[in-house]
């Protein structure tokens, strides 16, 4: 390790350990009040935290600043919206002086909540694979199914209330996250644009995505795998069909779009592909795709319970299905009975279902209103604004 190597490592350690004390501080809260957002650990600026965001933004009486990674800070100036940098001394002041949070993933074990903090946790999906202290062992990097259940239940036990989707989220979530502060049963916010998008804003937004306003779309949409990791937080993952095969099965009228999970860190060459295969994984707002999607393939990933609000098909593709289901996760509903899809246990089988998607039979209709009852029913399409509501009643 030569000395530039040892400089740069020295203040990375320093600049740490500055934060890490300076979030011991005991700051009052700004004189205006202050409402932080984050979304994925600061990676995208979207989801529930930015739908809430978008009804407080113009509201005079709180200031709204957004905790990004720098790879953010393009689009937040494009769109006017305020920013610190995470992980920087300003964004360690600003989380410490901060009167409210509102985050949809866990914050740092070492990130300090003051007592006039209130800490909104909107969560990121309805639950199938088992989360928290449901997960019997822990296979994630760096870390110990006992030393993952502590980190997990000290950050629960930081939040003032949830958003939770539906009673079955409630109840999983009460036991999983040990979690017994206020529910905000309601609906994740993101979905209120699912509820309330009219055919007019689909060709608009399949417009600004550059996807031909006459053309159907198959998204894939899968989740990581715990034990397929290049280091703490980034995954790996291989596609488990053929692009070329699935691409000559469905019509030239038909495209496909990628949406990987937001840890999964593989950059696909799609050059060959261009104009029928577009990779959205860094897209900020999912509910865009689901609304351009006229087809969901997904796996274990909990995309399906918002896509359902939709009740269009959904084909269901586990080619792991025994290792995760037995290994890794676990799941809590009946996966073979409960989903609102069709399942393909192979490859020339997911290849059969995608080419027939689009024919009425392939949905069926008591399933999906059944799933529909269970999971989406209580939403109206108004949960960002009683979020925001309740958020402002608080202070």
């Amino acid at each position: 390790m030569n000395l530039v190597t040892h400089l740069k490592s020295f203040i990375v350690r320093l600049r740490t350990f500055t934060i890490r004390n300076i979030m011991k501080i005991n700051f009052r809260p700004y004189k205006k009040t202050t409402i932080v957002f984050e979304s994925f650990g600061g990676r995208q600026v979207s989801d529930s935290p930015y739908a809430v965001y978008k009804k407080l933004r113009d509201n005079l009486n709180v200031s709204c600043v957004w905790s990004i990674k720098l790879n953010q800070r393009q689009f937040c100036e494009q769109h006017k919206i305020p920013y610190v940098i995470r992980r920087s001394f300003k964004w360690a002041v600003t989380m410490q002086k901060a009167r409210v949070w509102v985050i949809n993933t866990r914050l740092p074990k070492w990130v300090r909540k003051p007592d006039h903090v209130l800490y909104i946790q909107t969560w990121h999906g309805t639950p199938l694979k088992r989360l928290g202290l449901d997960i019997k062992e822990v296979l994630m990097p760096n870390t110990t199914t006992d030393m993952y259940h502590a980190n997990f239940v000290r950050e629960t036990h930081r939040w003032d209330a949830l958003v939770t989707a539906n009673d079955y989220s409630t109840d999983i979530f009460r036991k999983a996250f040990d979690f017994h502060g206020k529910f905000l049963e309601l609906g994740y916010p993101r979905n209120d644009k699912l509820i309330n998008a009219t055919q007019s804003d689909v060709i608009t937004l399949k417009k600004q995505l550059g996807i031909p306003t006459d053309k159907r779309v198959v998204m894939y949409a899968p989740t990581y795998r715990d034990n397929n990791f290049e280091s703490k937080g980034k995954y790996l993952f291989q596609m488990p069909f053929s692009i070329d095969r699935l691409l000559e099965k469905m019509d030239d009228n038909t495209v496909l779009i990628l949406r990987m999970h937001y840890l999964i860190v593989d950059q696909l060459d799609l050059s060959k592909y261009r104009g029928r295969v577009f990779d959205f994984s860094q897209y900020h707002d999912i509910s865009d795709l689901y609304l351009v999607s006229d087809l969901l393939i997904t796996d274990y990933s909990s995309v399906f319970f918002d896509y359902a609000y939709l009740k269009r098909p959904i084909v269901f593709f586990p080619y792991d299905y025994h290792e995760y289901k037995d290994e890794l996760r676990g799941f809590y509903l009946n996966y073979n009975k409960d989903l609102p899809g069709e399942i393909a246990w192979d490859e020339e089988q997911l290849y059969k279902l995608v080419t027939k998607a689009f024919d009425e039979k392939l949905i069926n209709s008591t399933r999906m209103d059944n799933f529909y009852q269970r999971f989406c029913s209580i939403h109206t399409g108004t949960s960002s604004q009683e979020i925001a509501n309740y958020i402002l009643k608080q202070l």
